[in-house]
């Protein structure tokens, strides 16, 4: 009985990968026969698993720069989120008045990081017990997990509530909260880091940071050589 029971399960198992090659090849044809390139239809399949995650832990320009350094990540996005005020501008958050926090749109492949890989990148990227990171402080740097349902926040909760045990021992001040709006920040925000490495904070804060996060991450990382 259990000798059968394994080739069944072994034939199930054969057939939906069998479909899923099929499935594939069926795509691409039809896709081809209207004018779209193999290049293209893959592309096009790559975009149906994109996922967006939101997350705010300090100056943008450092966050975005750690996370497009994670395997599966496509693009990261400067932005701000979790405040009061239409269409907030760099200024207008660096104030404290709108409630907004420097956030960052993460743009995934979600068969290639999991959400909750994110996270881990997120908690292992700060200080989650600080209100900022130096030497940014305040609720414009303050640590938001911003989660879209509710396996979102169930993930959260539970990676939160573990570290806050094991690590932090209660300190941590990681704020979990339902997503409302992100609004992207001005271009000049947007890969920041890249286009101006030689500027005084990305030499003095952005560099250090994004370093130290490698030295301890390396299987998150697309590239996987030591510093």
């Amino acid at each position: 009985m259990l000798v059968s029971s394994g080739i069944f399960f072994r034939q199930l198992f054969f057939n939906y990968f069998f479909m899923k090659i099929i499935h594939v090849c069926f795509v691409l044809l039809l896709l081809y026969s209207n004018g779209i390139s193999g290049q293209e239809a893959v592309s096009n399949m790559e975009e149906e698993r994109l996922r967006v995650a939101y997350f705010a832990s300090g100056c943008f320009w450092c966050v975005e720069a750690i996370y497009e350094t994670v395997e599966g990540v496509k693009d990261a996005v400067s932005g701000y989120s979790g405040g009061r005020t239409k269409n907030p501008t760099y200024r207008s958050v660096g104030t404290g008045k709108t409630g907004h926090a420097e956030t960052v749109a993460v743009y995934y492949d979600s068969e290639r990081v999991s959400y909750h890989t994110l996270l881990e990148v997120y908690f292992a990227s700060q200080n989650s017990a600080s209100y900022g990171q130096s030497p940014d402080f305040g609720s414009a740097y303050r640590s938001l997990i911003f989660y879209q349902n509710e396996k979102e926040k169930k993930i959260a909760e539970q990676l939160f509530a573990h570290l806050n045990e094991t690590v932090y021992a209660g300190s941590m001040v990681t704020e979990i909260v339902p997503f409302v709006k992100f609004y992207e920040a001005e271009a000049y925000h947007q890969n920041f880091e890249k286009r101006n490495p030689t500027h005084p904070y990305i030499q003095q804060v952005s560099l250090p940071r994004l370093n130290r996060f490698k030295k301890k991450s390396l299987g998150f990382r697309k590239d996987k050589s030591l510093l």
